[in-house]
């Protein structure tokens, strides 16, 4: 997210019922500017599948997570295989 977007995102949450309970923050999916434990929930939503090094992205996830916290995905599959080599898809 841009600062513009978080703004805006905060702006929007004033007059919101949750706005005690949400907090925005800047940073990266693979290094997520908070401690272990925090979050009762993290969600991803058509981001996941833009990041670099997925792995740590989940590791982070993870990491960030109450002991039973809840972990939401929605993202993007492309069922035709991708030819990496000439970054285009492929026949199927």
């Amino acid at each position: 997210m841009t600062p513009s977007m978080l703004e805006k995102a905060r702006r929007g949450a004033e007059g919101a019922v949750l706005k005690k309970s949400v907090e925005f923050r800047e940073g990266y999916a693979e290094a997520l500017p908070v401690e272990d434990g925090w979050a009762d929930v993290v969600i991803s939503n058509g981001v996941l599948n833009l990041m670099p090094d997925k792995g740590a992205a989940l590791a982070e996830m993870s990491r960030v997570l109450k002991p039973r916290g809840r972990l939401q995905i929605g993202d993007i599959l492309d069922v035709c295989c991708v030819d990496w080599e000439r970054g285009r898809k492929g026949p199927s």
